[in-house]
């Protein structure tokens, strides 16, 4: 039950100030400041327990307002006492006005939240049977609060990491699902922000030889009604609606605020072992969803502004749900980056990450949806801009996912710098050679060698490329090399969700087999596609567990199972521990030569008079690639020699590098390959240092000249002596 005081019932509130947005929190008295622009009048609601234990609310209405912003402070508020804010004014969606007194509202700038949302026809601002009418049921016991917080917090000297891209290996991994099974982390701070910070955790990522995490979002989000009533969840996140508040519900502490200091922790943790923690944010859309979607903070402040908009074509005709939102993100609504305050809420949010939480740097969802002026992708964009020239944010890691749902919004190869991207043209082209043999070699070298047709034109370098071959939204590893076809009945969708372009292979079985042979051909083709990707110029990006065979049952659109469909499982039973152990090894490599992560683009020609080339790409004869060769679609094999001695790039103080050189074999196909190691005047012997081979393990010597046969569907690694 909620209590509260009649609306002209007032407590004193001294005025404050606008500035900071949000509650700011001092022993003496608390400062509250809230947008909303075109609101008549605000009312702060303050919620603690009656003697009885029944929940009463408090509102204090704020009579001061500067440049949009509601504001006033008081005295003894303790940290963890919750809020929210209640706005009156037009009720007039046409034109972007949603007020609704009687529906609590989050604070855009709330640190931590309390509580969530609970499917109610009470959350949504209109009249169900009369939607052209404001609704008169209170939202309050069906939605959540923020929280007053106490921001202090001991680093002990933890400061940015600042890991150069060209040594980065990014691990994409779940807050919840990683540890929720985890069997040496303690119980109780499984699936939490402390089982992610534990030990056997940290551990287990930096002797693997990951340094960045990136967390699928963790600013505080809420399910979808729709999700609810399938008795279902938002297991991924990407539904954010308060972009200071770590989600509350991967706190092992508490939600009145221990979460902020949970997740410092944890960063802090992560950092002593050497890791950095990225954030994968959602600023494109909200949880407050299309029109008819629910009214839970920036739709009952300033749905004007925040939200895009689109004029019907014909004028305005009279309000309907579908005629008022510009949607490029599939989720009912997109944030208006041109928008002054909605601007200043992402770059207020991103630094606040950095110099109050510590991150190290950022994935931007559905960026295309955020680099736009009006409707128009524009990459001299406010937000671009202005981060760009911030002296926090442009130093920090930014990633952008490049594309959006919308014809125009695929950017591959196209953001400014600093930014770097995902590749999905690398996932599509490895994906194709490994498992579907098909289009030959040559678009699987330009992407081997960093994909400069994407980014050499305009100065960037191969580490503005994050190749993957699995991420979150689609199969994992293990799913890529079992099936054919998704398989998402459990999403409650009659399997219509998820794509149907997985490019994946079932190698003769559809799903989960007894047979021996199709087992030990799945685990070498992942192991496959895992040294490939370790050892490929640019950023490998790993989705958590495929190093160890992590199965989604097929479901390859699993942002809705929070339950063992998506969580790691950490038994050694089934797990893939071969292919763990090949993806260590790739890593070790990576790590220790120089000459597998060069900063500067392969040129094909020699560093030095005389030396070699700085990279040769061989056919199985052992000469050079041709331009016929490079034109044959059925060439399912190829080798590439990368030299070490010397190397382009200078040392840190201008030296001169020398580092082994490393001669690569990769056979997508079905049959052995008989390959000659090209006679040369430079590298006169070598040794296999990594193999999916078994007639060619690691340790195996080999001899300019010699006549080798690789087995069907390996990768064979031979490093200079």
């Amino acid at each position: 039950m909620v209590r509260w005081t009649r609306l002209g019932e007032t407590a004193s509130v001294w005025p404050g100030r606008n500035w900071p947005l949000g509650a700011t929190w001092t022993r003496a008295s608390t400062n509250f400041a809230v947008y909303a622009p075109n609101a008549t009048a605000m009312w702060l609601c303050l919620f603690d327990e009656d003697p009885d234990g029944q929940e009463r609310e408090t509102r204090h209405e704020l009579t001061e307002a500067s440049l949009g912003i509601w504001h006033g402070e008081l005295p003894d508020i303790a940290p963890g006492t919750r809020y929210g804010y209640r706005a009156d004014g037009a009720w007039d969606p046409a034109n972007g006005h949603r007020f609704n007194v009687d529906k609590l509202l989050l604070d855009p700038y709330s640190l931590a939240t309390a509580g969530t949302i609970r499917h109610d026809r009470a959350l949504f601002g209109y009249d169900w049977d009369h939607p052209e009418e404001r609704s008169t049921e209170d939202s309050a016991p069906v939605t959540a609060r923020s929280v007053v917080v106490d921001p202090s917090f001991d680093w002990e000297g933890d400061a940015p990491m600042k890991t150069r891209w060209r040594d980065t290996v990014i691990y994409e991994l779940h807050v919840k699902g990683f540890t929720q099974l985890h069997d040496r982390v303690p119980e109780h701070l499984r699936g939490t922000y402390a089982g992610l910070g534990s030990p056997a955790v940290v551990d287990y990522l930096r002797d693997l030889g990951v340094t960045a995490v990136e967390l699928l979002p963790v600013h505080q989000f809420f399910s979808e009604p729709s999700i609810l009533e399938r008795g279902l969840s938002n297991y991924w996140g990407y539904n954010s609606i308060a972009y200071f508040a770590p989600d509350g519900g991967y706190s092992s502490s508490g939600d009145r605020g221990q979460q902020v200091s949970e997740f410092k922790e944890m960063v802090k943790s992560l950092h002593r072992g050497g890791i950095e923690v990225i954030l994968d944010v959602v600023y494109n859309h909200t949880a407050e969803a299309g029109p008819a979607g629910p009214t839970l903070s920036f739709r009952g402040l300033d749905d004007k502004g925040f939200y895009k908009r689109v004029p019907p074509p014909d004028g305005p005709q009279g309000w309907q749900f579908d005629d008022t939102y510009w949607d490029v993100t599939g989720c009912g609504n997109t944030v208006n980056s041109w928008d002054n305050l909605a601007l200043r809420l992402i770059l207020d949010s991103l630094r606040y990450w950095v110099t109050e939480m510590h991150v190290d740097g950022f994935r931007f969802d559905l960026m295309p949806a955020l680099a736009r002026t009006g409707t128009e992708v524009d990459f001299h964009c406010a937000l671009l801009i202005a981060i760009g020239q911030d002296p926090v944010l442009r130093h920090v890691k930014l990633i952008a996912e490049p594309w959006d749902v919308s014809m125009d919004g695929y950017l591959v190869g196209r953001m400014p710098p600093p930014w770097v991207e995902w590749n999905d043209q690398y996932r599509d082209t490895l994906r194709d050679f490994w498992l579907r043999g098909t289009g030959g070699v040559r678009n699987v070298a330009t992407r081997l060698a960093g994909s400069s047709d994407l980014y050499a034109d305009d100065g960037r370098s191969a580490y503005n490329s994050v190749n993957f071959i699995t991420s979150h939204d689609g199969f994992t590893l293990r799913d890529l090399v079992s099936y054919e076809r998704k398989h998402n009945e459990a999403n409650g969708e009659d399997n219509r969700d998820g794509s149907d372009n997985n490019r994946s292979c079932n190698h003769g079985v559809e799903g989960e087999t007894d047979d021996a042979r199709i087992i030990a051909l799945r685990r070498r083709q992942a192991a496959n596609l895992m040294v490939t990707l370790c050892l490929s110029n640019g950023v490998p990006m790993i989705t958590a567990g495929d190093e160890r065979g992590r199965t989604q049952r097929g479901n390859n659109n699993a942002y809705c199972q929070d339950n063992e469909i998506s969580w790691l499982d950490w038994r050694p039973d089934d797990a893939w521990l071969d292919v763990y152990e090949t993806t260590k090894a790739a890593l070790r490599l990576r790590r220790e030569h120089t000459a597998l992560r060069q900063r500067h683009w392969f040129e094909g020609s020699p560093t030095i008079p005389g030396g070699p080339k700085d990279l040769a790409w061989l056919h199985p004869s052992g000469r050079e690639m041709t331009e016929a060769d490079w034109g044959d679609a059925s060439l399912s094999g190829v080798g590439t020699f990368m030299s070490g001695a010397p190397l382009r790039e200078p040392g840190p103080s201008g030296e001169q590098l020398i580092d082994n050189s490393f001669l690569l074999w990769f056979n997508a196909a079905d049959r052995p390959m008989e390959i000659a190691l090209p006679a040369n005047e430079w590298v006169q012997a070598g040794e296999v240092v990594l193999s999916t081979d078994e007639t060619l393990p690691a340790g195996t010597g080999v001899k300019a000249g010699q006549e080798l046969v690789i087995g069907p569907r390996t990768v064979v690694v031979v490093s200079s002596t």
